[in-house]
């Protein structure tokens, strides 16, 4: 990795360059948006200020790398960090030698940006609890940390038609969000033996598609042969010409299920020929001697290592404020083999706690984060940052939280909502039982902020299914809806999933009611 460091050393400095002629106005957005992507950086909307993605291999963090992550926000006068939905970590309103000086000191700490936006292998996901699952087959992590190894290595080289993810889980949960990749993983087992199920050209945002299952098992040490093969498919099938329909899931819609399938062999049997990419792993041994939790907590989750517990932590929107943070590192910085791990849901675990370090944590950190399942939705940072966005998605999380916070009702009745500023879907609007996605809607000849309403995604155990489209509804009225809706739940005396199967009738209602 030493010449890797070496080659992106000279690049940032390049990068630099560059950013600076854009502050300029010599090249356009577009323009620098070519080179920026590539380096996991991004323009404010207005081009005044710049966003960089911090690549968190897999959402897998040590203290010492939070500390440095504290450090990049504080020194920069940041009051939040903004944890993403793909595992990573962005700052947000920094200067072009803000962004290129964090680039730097970040590759010396092993942390790398290159290749977290623009047309390239993105940060391989994972579930966020593999390794301390009760339910999970066996432990997925360092396959993953070998898939990210191997993109990493050739990072620079990549000719790609846009973007590609790859995804590992250690259930059948799916908490890595395997069904909805470009090629994910699921771990399992058959007669005892560990094994992979593949899912092959999938993804969310315009014209989603759930990933095609594979259909045979593969052996864990094949996985890096299957990663060469969606690669290669990747590049010889994709469509460079239209950037829109630049994904794997069109190969799929294009060529249909079984067509797919037997491309996806022809290049999967090349690489098996050609290449020697066998892997062999070292599974991490949990020694910890626990202690036992004396307290239920929602945010508790207990291992599968006795006595030792996890604790959830979900900044509201993924703004993980910096005097939160601090508090967070301080108490944790000292714990024997403390682990902490990202989620594609913006959260954070902490991991490999006894009770007693259990007890502490939760109680720092009660009410400074969500703590119903409401205030644990998923929002992606949405206008006025991000250039593409349409609507406020942070501003509407913030407005839904805030009418229930004022009508008194803080009790969990509704599920947690997935808000994405826009179709693209980076807040996984089409996999959320309750969704929204940003739009503009011409509403009694007036322009308007909506937000198109999702309804009965889910993805886990019993499969995946996208979301179906109900409506639109003006942001200014999403609140209301949603407390309408979460009133006549609770006065049924049911759930959500139950009150959306038996009542249509009252749950139609209520959506014609805001429907626009």
């Amino acid at each position: 990795m030493n010449n890797l460091k070496e080659n992106l050393l000279a690049e940032i400095a390049d990068f630099r360059s560059i950013g600076h002629r854009f502050e300029r106005k010599e090249i356009s957005a577009l323009e620098f948006k070519g080179t920026s992507g590539g380096m996991g950086v991004y323009a404010h909307r207005g081009g005044e200020e710049f966003m960089i993605r911090l690549r968190i291999p897999s959402g897998i963090l040590n203290v010492e790398q939070l500390k440095l992550i504290y450090k990049f926000a504080n020194e920069r006068n940041l009051d939040s960090v903004h944890t993403t939905t793909r595992q990573a970590v962005q700052l947000h309103g920094l200067s072009i030698d803000e962004v290129c000086d964090t680039m730097e000191e970040a590759l010396q700490h092993n942390i790398y940006t290159r290749g977290g936006g623009g047309n390239f292998p993105r940060n391989v996901s994972i579930s966020p609890l593999s390794g301390v699952d009760k339910e999970e087959a066996f432990d997925v992590t360092e396959y993953a940390k070998a898939v990210n190894e191997h993109f990493m290595k050739k990072i620079t080289t990549y000719k790609l038609p846009r973007k590609l993810k790859v995804s590992f889980s250690s259930s059948e949960s799916d908490r890595g969000n395997a069904q909805i990749a470009d090629l994910g993983f699921i771990a399992t087992k058959k007669d005892d033996k560990e094994f992979f199920k593949v899912y092959l050209a999938g993804g969310l945002g315009n014209n989603p598609l759930k990933s095609v299952e594979f259909g045979e098992l593969i052996e864990p040490e094949e996985v890096l042969y299957h990663v060469e093969a969606i690669t290669n498919l990747f590049i010889a099938e994709g469509d460079y010409s239209n950037k829109n329909k630049a994904r794997t899931r069109y190969i799929q819609a294009r060529m249909g299920e079984e067509a797919l399938i037997e491309c996806y062999n022809k290049h999967l049997a090349e690489v098996m020929k050609k290449e020697h990419l066998d892997l062999i792993v070292n599974k991490k041994e949990y020694n910890k001697k626990g202690i036992k939790a004396d307290l239920v907590h929602p945010r508790l989750i207990e291992q599968k290592q006795e006595g030792l517990y996890t604790v959830y932590f979900h900044p509201v929107g993924g703004i993980l404020k910096l005097d939160t943070l601090k508090s967070i590192i301080e108490n944790i910085e000292n714990v024997e083999e403390v682990e902490i791990r990202l989620s594609m849901s913006e959260g954070i675990y902490i991991r490999n706690l006894n009770g007693n370090e259990t007890k502490e944590l939760i109680e720092l950190t009660q009410n400074l984060g969500g703590e119903t399942l409401l205030a644990q939705s998923t929002a992606c940072i949405g206008v006025p940052t991000c250039q593409i966005g349409i609507a406020h998605s942070q501003y509407l999380l913030n407005e839904i939280l805030e009418y229930f916070k004022s009508k008194v009702l803080e009790k969990d009745v509704l599920p947690s909502i997935r808000i994405s500023g826009c179709n693209n879907s980076c807040g996984t609007h089409q996999i959320g039982a309750l969704g929204f996605a940003g739009k503009k809607k011409r509403v009694n000849d007036v322009s308007k902020e909506a937000f198109e309403l999702h309804m009965d995604g889910r993805h886990g155990k019993d499969g995946t299914v996208l979301g179906k489209k109900v409506g639109d509804i003006i942001r200014e009225d999403i609140p209301k809806f949603l407390y309408d809706l979460a009133m006549e739940i609770d006065n049924s005396k049911t759930t959500y999933e139950e009150f959306i199967k038996s009542n249509t009738e009252d749950l139609d209602k209520i959506i014609n009611k805001y429907l626009v």
